[in-house]
């Protein structure tokens, strides 16, 4: 059975009850379907999700883990749902306000005219507003990232990415949390796969709260550069050990 050929929004959301209504509202005028998954909000997260199905109809999906899981987990539940529903491809896109949802017509033109793997939106060309310590720890991690994965990635922190169903079935994920994204960027180096970098604004609102914890992250971080290196090492072991 052939994939419909159509491109989802997918929104993974943990807390974010004060802004995901908007970010929803702005993304449907696409007419796009909008699968968000809350990863176990004990705010109004899932209530403003519900209260917008009445409006959006079917177009809008939820899909509620009893607990936090964390982002990777959230993304991959959605991915599954996106491979089930046999849709072309999909539009990570944050929960919390951050990413300008006028830029959704971006990734969608660049999809069309370049037909990649994967599309990142960079928000380091524009970094007004954006705190020093996020910047710099966003240029040296996707500098190491890039290094691991043999592609030249400008932003491996972003969640606001285009990712085709095809590449999503094809790499296997072993994170759960915010290293899920860019671990997902270094298989998908190895593998050779199409990946675009383009421009993205940068917003963060006066009362912006982060879900990234600065110690057990940068910890989780470092795990993920020393286990990449060596999952690096065993992929091309197996692709040389296929290739005989």
């Amino acid at each position: 059975m052939e994939e419909s050929g159509n491109i989802a929004i997918l929104i993974t959301a943990y807390n974010e009850g004060k802004y995901i209504n908007k970010v929803i509202k702005n993304c449907a005028v696409y007419g796009m379907d909008i699968i968000v998954v809350d990863d176990g909000s004990i705010d109004s997260t899932a209530a403003e999700v519900r209260s917008l199905m009445q409006k959006i109809g079917n177009k809008l999906k939820l899909i509620i883990h009893p607990s936090n899981l964390g982002k990777g987990r959230a993304l991959i539940t959605g991915f599954s749902y996106i491979i089930e529903k046999k849709y072309m491809g999909v539009i990570t896109i944050d929960a919390d306000g951050q990413h300008d949802t006028g830029e959704i017509k971006k990734f969608l033109e660049t999809v069309r005219n370049e037909d990649p793997d994967i599309v990142i939106g960079n928000r380091l060309e524009n970094t007004l507003g954006m705190p020093f310590i996020r910047l710099a720890t966003n240029i040296f991690t996707s500098w190491i990232i890039s290094k691991i994965a043999g592609k030249k990635i400008n932003d491996v922190q972003s969640g606001f990415r285009y990712l085709k169903t095809s590449a999503i079935k094809k790499i296997k994920l072993s994170t759960c949390n915010f290293d899920t994204e860019p671990e997902l960027i270094m298989r998908a180096g190895w593998y050779g796969m199409k990946i675009i970098n383009i421009p993205i604004k940068t917003i963060y609102h006066k009362d912006f709260i982060s879900h990234v914890n600065p110690i057990k992250d940068t910890v989780k971080f470092f795990k993920l550069v020393i286990n990449g290196i060596r999952w690096k090492k065993n992929f091309r072991n197996t692709s040389q050990a296929n290739s005989c």
